[in-house]
């Protein structure tokens, strides 16, 4: 959980390991991982290319903690978290969770490790069979796992030998001990008893959620991937399903990754963040750095897309009523801005060339239209930890030039600086692909201009 303790204050993100601590124990990665979708011209079945939504992506997720992934619609975060889970087949790369590659379990094997990895979709009533109770919904995978006894039923006994599980009752008192767990289930999400003798459709959005957050438990997974598990609920109903996740993995020990629109979401709940852009991942960072002084011009439009209560509250100082009161509050400084990305992305049948981001990028330059960065660690910025200027971090980033667009979007000397830099690359480069005017995307303040 991420948000104020019992204490009242907020337990520290892991962002970075101290100088001779081991490093935290990675339960899932994946290596190139890479997702193509054939296109078809006819009927007949005669391909003509392919759509890249994964384009190499490397990941590592850390147990125990909350990674969210980030990014526009299309940009492939719901692709990754189901290449990451199997259920879809990846074109390339690999997915390890816990040292094991999934790619290469055959059906059977992938089917009993099930159990240790789970999703929440998007979608709560897609996601429930509509014929089903929900009582029936919840007992069906605790007795496909003989897990009805509760937590630790599907373990072996203490020496029998490994896979062996406890003897299974009969056909009925295994029924009525997956009834029994079901209603803990239930409880668990804060829901009545009442619920498991109902339909999908006689809940709501907020309460269906929480039925499939409980099904997702039921096998007690060491891993929970959540896609976007609040977007099609109500303000009042996010709330309580993120505190409610939050709370569940404080309890659990769980690993999550979430697959969020919503940054408000990610800044409450993640430890780490990925900022994901046309198939590939720009930034990785802790949360609290990446929120702070984001690098990627995209990541910076991201973050100026979100609406603020005092969006003229500066680092200068309040510049509203009330500013004071939210900079007191421990509010980070925020400045409106104008047009934080400017046009659409393109089209994964035809990225452009160099990096992906550069046809929409105000500090474009020229090497970046002929060139594509890697994802590479970032250099250290004013104030970092001891750790990060020592060379330990996790923080990654693919731009030429991290660091260029300021994170309050002002339109201070150094943003007129790239931008006539941006101005005289484009002007240079115009054949290779930067179309769009260098300063469509620049932030501009609402305050009076700089000197």
């Amino acid at each position: 959980m991420k948000g104020p303790g019992p204490s009242g204050t907020a337990p520290a993100v892991p962002a970075m390991a101290a100088p001779g601590a081991p490093a935290p124990e990675v339960l899932l990665a994946a290596e190139g991982l890479e997702k193509r979708y054939p296109l078809r011209r006819s009927p007949f079945g005669r391909q003509r290319g392919s759509v890249a939504a994964l384009a190499g992506v490397d990941l590592e997720v850390r147990r125990g903690e909350c990674l969210a992934v980030v990014g526009e619609s299309g940009s492939g975060k719901t692709t990754l978290a189901r290449c990451l889970l199997r259920l879809i087949e990846p074109t390339a790369g690999q997915v390890r969770f816990a040292g094991e590659d999934l790619l290469a379990l055959p059906a059977g094997e992938l089917r009993r490790r099930r159990r240790r990895f789970q999703m929440i979709y998007q979608d709560p009533y897609d996601s429930l069979d509509p014929r089903q109770r929900i009582g029936a919904a919840l007992a069906e995978p605790l007795l496909l796992h003989r897990l009805e006894s509760g937590p630790g039923a599907g373990a072996p006994a203490a020496g029998a030998p490994a896979g062996a599980a406890r003897a299974p009752g009969g056909p009925w008192r295994r029924r009525r001990a997956a009834r029994r767990r079901s209603l803990e289930l239930l409880a668990t999400v804060g829901l009545p008893a009442s619920t498991a003798d109902v339909f999908p459709h006689q809940l709501s959005g907020g309460q269906r959620q929480r039925v499939g957050i409980a099904r997702a438990l039921a096998v007690e997974p060491e891993l929970l991937v959540a896609d976007e598990p609040v977007s099609a609920l109500d303000v009042s109903v996010r709330s309580q399903i993120l505190n409610l996740l939050a709370e569940l993995q404080q309890r659990m020990g769980l690993t999550v990754v979430l697959i969020a629109h919503d940054l408000a979401a990610v800044e409450q709940l993640a430890d780490r963040v990925a900022v994901f852009y046309l198939g590939r991942i720009v930034e990785l960072a802790p949360r609290a750095e990446l929120f702070a002084r984001p690098l990627h011009p995209y990541t910076v439009g991201l973050l100026a897309s979100v609406p603020v209560a005092w969006p003229l509250a500066s680092a200068a100082g309040p510049a509203g009523p009330g500013a004071a009161s939210a900079a007191a509050a421990g509010d980070r400084p925020r400045i409106r801005i104008r047009a934080p990305l400017a046009g659409e992305p393109p089209s994964p049948a035809a990225p452009p060339p160099g990096c992906p981001f550069h046809p929409r990028c105000p500090v474009a330059r020229a090497r970046c239209a002929v060139e594509r960065p890697e994802l590479l660690p970032a250099a250290p910025g004013p104030g970092a930890h001891p750790a990060t200027a020592a060379g330990i971090s996790g923080r990654l980033v693919a731009c030429f030039f991290p660091g260029s667009l300021p994170p309050g979007g002002s339109d201070g000397a150094g943003a007129r600086g790239a931008a006539a830099d941006s101005a005289a690359a484009g002007a240079a480069a115009s054949g290779a692909g930067i179309g769009a005017a260098p300063t469509a995307g620049l932030p501009r303040s609402e305050g009076p201009p700089a000197p």
